[in-house]
Order: C-alpha cells, then sequence, then structure tokens
C-alpha cells in the first residue's frame, strides 16, 4: 500500500510503498476513512534523530485517525469486520496506572515520551493502520468516521481542556479562545454547549472571526495589541475567568494574560513555541497556568457521543491521499477552512 511517511529526520515526508499490515493476537488492522493533519505533524518533520531515541523514523504520518474494523487479531472481542471507529492516538500509554485507569491515557504516569500513531508509530496516512490493542478503539455507531477523525486530537484536546475549567466558569463569566482554527471552532462549540458563559472568539482573519460566530461565539474579536483591552471592556472590567489559547505564540499568550480576571485560568493547547514569564507580580492573583494534550479514551466517547447527537459542527476540508503535499501546503499558508483530512482511494 502507498503510505505518506517520515523517511528520515528533519526532511520533507514523502510516499513510500508499505507492505498491508496484518494484526498479531489482540490487534486490530482498521482500514482508514480519514486522517487528520495537525500542527504537530510539522513539529515531528522538525525533530531531529536524537529525539526519537527506539522510534527513529521511517514511520507513516497521520495521528487522527478513523475507519472500519478490517481484520480482528485473535484474542479481539467486541468488534467485528465493517464496524466503525476512532482511534485513541495514546498509544504509548501502559493501561494500568491510575490515569489510564480513569480514562486518561494522554496522562499517562508511565509514559516516556509523546508518542502516538504518526508519532514514532506508524500512523493513518495510509489506506490501513495497525492499532497495537484494542482498547484504543472508539466505536463510532452511525457518526461518520470522516467527520470522526479530527475528533480524536482537535476535538478531545479542547473538549478536555474545557471539561476541566469547567468549575470556574458560571452564567455571566467570560470565556476566550484564542484562535479558531481546526481546534478553536470546537473550542467555542464546547464552551457554548457545556457552560453559561459569554463566549469571545479572537483571531486575525475575518473569516475565521465569521465561522467563529456562526459556531456559537457570543461576540468575537481580531487579534492586536488592543485585543485584551476589549476582551476585559466586554466583560465589565473584570477579565475573562477562562482564556483558550489554540495558537500558543508569544503574542497570544501576552493577550491571555493581560486578559485574564483574578483567579482566572489560562490553558495552552496551541504548539506555536510561545512563552510568558511567570512573575508573582505579573500575574492576576490567584491564576492558573496549565497546558492540554489531548483527552483519553472516556473524552474521546463523549465527544463523539455530541458529535452523533448533532450537537457539534464538523467542518473538515477533504483531500485525497495523493494530494497529502498540497493539503500540508495549504494548511501551513492558512487556506483551510476547517480541519483538513487525507482520504485514501478506494
Amino acid at each position: 500500500m502507498l503510505a505518506y511517511r517520515l523517511l528520515q529526520a528533519q526532511a520533507q515526508p514523502e510516499f513510500q510503498d508499505v507492505p498491508d499490515p496484518h494484526p498479531g493476537p489482540g490487534q486490530v488492522v482498521v482500514r482508514v476513512a480519514a486522517s487528520g493533519l495537525c500542527h504537530t505533524d510539522f513539529t515531528v518533520i522538525s525533530r531531529d534523530r536524537a529525539y526519537w531515541k527506539d522510534n527513529p523514523p521511517p514511520f507513516t504520518l497521520g495521528h487522527e485517525v478513523a475507519g472500519w474494523v478490517a481484520e480482528p487479531g485473535t484474542g479481539v472481542t467486541g468488534y467485528r469486520r465493517g464496524d466503525a471507529v476512532a482511534v485513541n492516538p495514546s498509544w504509548a500509554s501502559c493501561g494500568r496506572c491510575h490515569m489510564c485507569r480513569s480514562g486518561e491515557e494522554n496522562h499517562c504516569l508511565e509514559q516516556k515520551a509523546i508518542r502516538a500513531p504518526g508519532v514514532g508509530y506508524d500512523g493513518g496516512h495510509a489506506p490501513y493502520i495497525l492499532v497495537p490493542e484494542a482498547r484504543f478503539l472508539v466505536p463510532l455507531g452511525r457518526l461518520d468516521p470522516v467527520e470522526a477523525a479530527p475528533l480524536t486530537d482537535a476535538g478531545i484536546t479542547t473538549y478536555a481542556a474545557i471539561k476541566a475549567a469547567l468549575p470556574g466558569l458560571w452564567p455571566g463569566s467570560t470565556a476566550v479562545v484564542i484562535g479558531v482554527g481546526g481546534l478553536g471552532l470546537y473550542a467555542v462549540q464546547f464552551l457554548r454547549l457545556l457552560t453559561g458563559a459569554r463566549v469571545v472568539a479572537v483571531d486575525s482573519t475575518d473569516a475565521r472571526l465569521k465561522l467563529a460566530r456562526e459556531c456559537g461565539a457570543d461576540d468575537v474579536i481580531a487579534g492586536g495589541p488592543d485585543a485584551a483591552e476589549r476582551i476585559r471592556d466586554l466583560s465589565g472590567g473584570v477579565g475573562a475567568a477562562f482564556v483558550l489559547d489554540c495558537v500558543g505564540a508569544n503574542a497570544t499568550l501576552a493577550t491571555a494574560v493581560a486578559a485574564l480576571s483574578w483567579r482566572g485560568r489560562l490553558t495552552m493547547v496551541g504548539a506555536a513555541g510561545g512563552s510568558i514569564p511567570f512573575d508573582f507580580f505579573k500575574m492576576p492573583p490567584g491564576a492558573q497556568l496549565t497546558t492540554s494534550l489531548n483527552g483519553g479514551g472516556v473524552a474521546l466517547k463523549e465527544v463523539i457521543d455530541l458529535a452523533a447527537l448533532g450537537r457539534i459542527r464538523v467542518l473538515v476540508d477533504r483531500y485525497p491521499l495523493k494530494a497529502a503535499k498540497q493539503a500540508y501546503d495549504d494548511f501551513e499558508h492558512g487556506r483551510l477552512v476547517g480541519r483538513a483530512v487525507l482520504i485514501p482511494e478506494r
């Protein structure tokens, strides 16, 4: 089969013919319906060989994967050929520690590095993917696997970050999403569904702000040096009880801190490499600074159920697998509307 792979560290990915996978005991081969593109992919490509240690390239990219069970291995129960499934990407999790048993495999206490399909292991930018354990599958029911693919990372990363912030959000408080692209549009919808807070979207692109409004944002603000002041004006001078930064650049983090209320919570899910000084006198009193990466099996099941109920608007830009290079170029240069997915030819 033809797969889109990182052949060596810090090199541009290439298509390569690789053998079709076959499952061992407890494993499952999934026929890929769609595999999403993520900013993390650019980070994966940029890492030097020393970073990969026991999981060096070559490997197939793509960590947002959904499809249909093609071949369950011996000992696998609960799944049959043709079942629609999403793939939980937390493959480095042990399955035994407290966090794993709580459904937060993304926070596994035993994992030594961030590893996932497409991040050290063969991922979903191919017609088939070998899933190492059936516990990483979540049934989709009637939900379209193409729409489900981005939920396995873009969806659950924002969902898990917002669920953790819920105790600090109440009707009348203000929640801000900075960057309403592939992750941020989900965040706007989850805040609308789960809270009574005023939802404010911040972005530098008018088209994305329009989409954010359509997805439930109460107010939209153009990014820039006066964005924090405008957020404070909307909140009656109090500031934001919660800011979710889906960009993670120096400028967006500075806006987030300037907009944050006393005892506010700032969660960074964007990986643009920015930072801010953590200083007693430069942070609002009681402020919480957190990061969030993926969400685990419980979050994935809940997000899939919300999507199946029609509560989430899923925007995908569909590309055939053979157009992977174009899809990544469009992603890098801001030409996407939603979340790009690669679809293998049948």
